[in-house]
């Protein structure tokens, strides 16, 4: 299926393994994609942009998923004398950065080598085959990869971007129009 795939679309996949490795994740998700098509210069990204996505909003609220809500209430601590940033910046600068994102034992475990990728990405990456061939397009671009990882309402990705705000339905037919425009 990878031949199919646009430069674009190829860089995509590697970006979002680069995203899963920088937020500390073992697996590939949709939201990773979904970050990675967000960085692109390319129809696409710019798209996601202006339906109000952010890149770092979008990894806040990753790593917040990751620990389970909100852990530690920097306002709270600083109630009682405690300076969360400091505390942060002093462990860092003592055991390199991120030693407080990741469990003791595990901070190196998934830097390097293969992250496979989740059931659901793979999925996600499956459908967007399918909306290639639906549009009768032989290429996967990255566009067919947003209309994948948008596709299922039970993904990461898309609950993420309503939480975001998006109108997940018009960035779908944004992006089908794009799509097909292009292939005019």
């Amino acid at each position: 299926m990878f031949e199919r795939f646009t430069g674009p679309a190829r860089e995509a996949v590697t970006g979002a393994q680069a995203e899963a490795r920088s937020l500390r994740d073992h697996r590939i998700g949709t939201e990773h994609v979904l970050l990675s098509l967000l960085a692109s210069d390319d129809a696409v990204g710019r798209a996601l942009r202006e339906r109000g996505l952010a890149a770092a909003d979008l990894r806040a609220r990753i790593a917040r998923d990751r620990a389970g809500g909100d852990v530690l209430d920097p306002d709270a601590l600083k109630s009682i004398g405690i300076d969360l940033d400091a505390i942060r910046e002093a462990t860092e600068q003592s055991f390199g950065e991120g030693a407080l994102d990741a469990p003791a034992g595990k901070q190196n475990r998934y830097r390097r080598g293969h992250i496979p990728f989740t059931p659901k990405a793979k999925k996600a990456l499956e459908l967007s085959l399918r909306h290639a061939l639906r549009l009768r397009q032989k290429q996967i671009g990255s566009g067919h990869l947003l209309l994948g990882v948008l596709h299922d309402d039970d993904f990461t990705s898309v609950r993420l971007a309503r939480e975001a705000g998006v109108d997940v339905g018009a960035l779908r037919a944004d992006v089908e129009r794009l799509l097909t425009a292009e292939a005019a």
